[in-house]
């Protein structure tokens, strides 16, 4: 642990030392004057690129992505006050999807806190509840021991935000300090009982599912993953947004818990003997409201394995908790030894998949129906596209076609916010392009969601990120009018949009752009968007009154 600097260096310095140290190679950020030091540390560097967005909100979210795509956590920078508060949104998305994510966020001088000095928060506080660690150093010389507790906190157990304050004397400021190694995480692993136990129940089954999701999956754990299941025959259904988890086309995948599960699918997981939930918290929307897994004891028998000890019976009684990575929760249950005559459960992992494929086909077209059937689309899209391939989106009605029809062939190419954040998709896309240029990157997103942050258009042209951006217009909120429809029918509030020319919106920055109203001219337009080596978008016009796969609205 030799300091390689025996020179005085300012705080910017020592961080941005800290993170190089840490393998980070990407941030992402709004310049602010907060945090000048480090923006000075970063010009020229080689090691790091710096990839300034149009809001902070974007560089939280790609920040959120980047954590999704590598297993480290992903670096943001945003200044103090407004800033922060844009940021804010990346952070509860990646709480609430346990991804490991830091973000950076000047501050006042010490020197004047508590003053309510320009754009000075409590960050403590503000993000005390959000984040997994909310901090501010407030001493140069604790600058390399926080950022190493940060990334042990952001990547252990649960994975997840931490928020470090930078008040501007500590970055300004000088001091010789000695640096620390790159953080390393340990591995828990599932005590010899509980596999036994686990083994039992297997024994015993009669109706079993596993249950894959949430983060810290690894190709190796995937592997395993499909050894397992397929051994012992069982169905695997992801928790939501966790679709990529198991290749889709794996005979033993039957689908998602999630927005838009099919009745099949639902069914099943009520008449289930035995849960083998692996990796997911089982939140509300895996769970169905805590109605097809109930709350606090479920009807089935419940194995849990999560990393968090604090995730384990804190909303689920479980029959085997497991504490542990879920890489060594699978590899161990993956050393089992065979059963000894097949399972019971053969005709009930074969029903769990033809009902999956029935529900994957695409849907005939409405008699009445208007514009682009997204089922065709998104379908053609996944018979199509390379197996690397990322599908990005956010929010809205739009998600559950694409979570519907399209199938997830690799580990990390599913990006998408477990906490429903409206706009989530485009950064994403920005963030996936940069740190896999060689592969597709695809993002949905409804008129709605994309008005979140079009300006990232201007990011991705500018860096050279050649993602398609899929725009679904329905010139309507979609989610919340069906909600209206339901509680309230016939009075529609606030949810009619007035969207400005996507096309030309598009073209003004730079970026590739078509409209396209007919199913059959969706696939040749992709294919031109590729083509054109920039960023693209393509608006695809769609039915207003189709406000599901299934259900159509009697007026719009």
């Amino acid at each position: 642990m030799n300091n390689d600097s025996k020179d005085l260096r300012n705080g910017g310095q020592i961080l941005v030392e800290a993170l190089c140290r840490n393998s980070v190679n990407t941030i992402y950020c709004v310049p602010g004057e907060s945090y000048l030091p480090v923006l000075d540390a970063l010009a020229g560097h080689q090691e790091i690129k710096t990839i300034n967005t149009r809001h902070e909100g974007a560089a939280s979210n790609m920040a959120d992505a980047y954590g999704k795509i590598t297993g480290r956590p992903g670096i943001a920078f945003v200044t103090r006050g407004p800033g922060a508060t844009h940021a804010a949104n990346g952070v509860h998305t990646a709480m609430q999807d346990s991804t490991p994510m830091i973000l950076f966020i000047g501050q006042v001088g010490t020197g004047i806190k508590e003053r309510e000095g320009f754009q000075e928060i409590d960050y403590r506080q503000m993000f005390g509840r959000v984040a997994k660690w909310a901090t501010e150093i407030e001493s140069i010389d604790r600058i390399p021991e926080i950022i190493h507790r940060a990334f042990n906190v952001a990547m252990s157990g649960r994975k997840g935000p931490v928020v470090i304050a930078l008040p501007e004397d500590v970055l300004f400021g000088t001091a010789n300090v000695l640096d620390l190694p790159k953080a390393l995480v340990g591995e828990s692993h599932p005590a010899p009982t509980a596999i036994s136990e686990i083994e039992a129940l297997l024994k015993n089954a009669q109706r079993p599912l596993v249950i894959v999701g949430g983060t810290g999956w690894t190709p190796e754990a995937q592997h395993h993953l499909k050894s397992f299941v397929q051994r012992f025959n069982l169905p695997v259904a992801a928790g939501f947004r966790r679709q990529d988890v198991l290749d889709n086309r794996n005979p033993h995948y039957v689908g998602q818990l999630g927005l838009g599960i099919s009745a099949a699918l639902a069914d099943q997981v009520k008449q289930s003997d035995l849960l083998i939930v692996l990796g997911s918290r089982l939140s509300e929307v895996t769970s169905g409201n805590y109605e097809i897994i109930k709350s606090p004891l479920p009807d089935q028998k419940l194995v849990h394995a999560h990393a968090d000890a604090g995730e384990i019976n804190r909303v689920f009684h479980a029959d085997v908790p497991v504490c542990a990575t879920v890489e060594a929760t699978i590899s161990a249950l993956d050393k089992l030894p065979d059963l000894v005559s097949p399972p019971a459960w053969g005709k009930w992992t074969e029903t769990a998949r033809a009902n999956y494929i029935a529900h994957n086909s695409p849907v005939p077209r409405s008699p009445e129906q208007t514009g682009v059937e997204l089922s065709h689309v998104v379908a053609h899209l996944s018979k199509s596209l390379p197996e690397d391939s990322f599908i990005c989106n956010g929010a809205g009605n739009y998600t559950v076609w694409v979570h519907r029809f399209f199938q997830y062939k690799q580990l990390g190419t599913e990006l998408a916010s477990t906490n429903g954040a409206m706009g989530y998709g485009l950064p994403a896309a920005i963030a996936a392009k940069i740190e896999r240029p060689e592969s597709t990157v695809v993002c949905f997103a409804g008129d709605g969601c994309f008005m979140m942050y079009p300006q990232e258009l201007a990011t991705a042209i500018q860096f050279g990120a050649a993602i398609i951006v899929i725009v679904v217009n329905n010139g309507m909120l979609g989610t919340i009018r069906m909600h209206q429809e339901r509680e309230y029918p016939g009075r529609v509030s606030a949810t009619d949009l007035v969207n400005p020319d996507f096309v030309a919106l598009a073209q003004s920055f730079g970026a590739y752009a078509e409209r396209v109203e007919k199913d059959e001219d969706f696939a040749e337009a992709f294919q031109r968007a590729k083509r054109s080596g920039r960023a693209a978008l393509l608006e695809l016009c769609t039915d207003p009154a189709q406000i599901t796969p299934q259900a159509r609205l009697k007026t719009h």
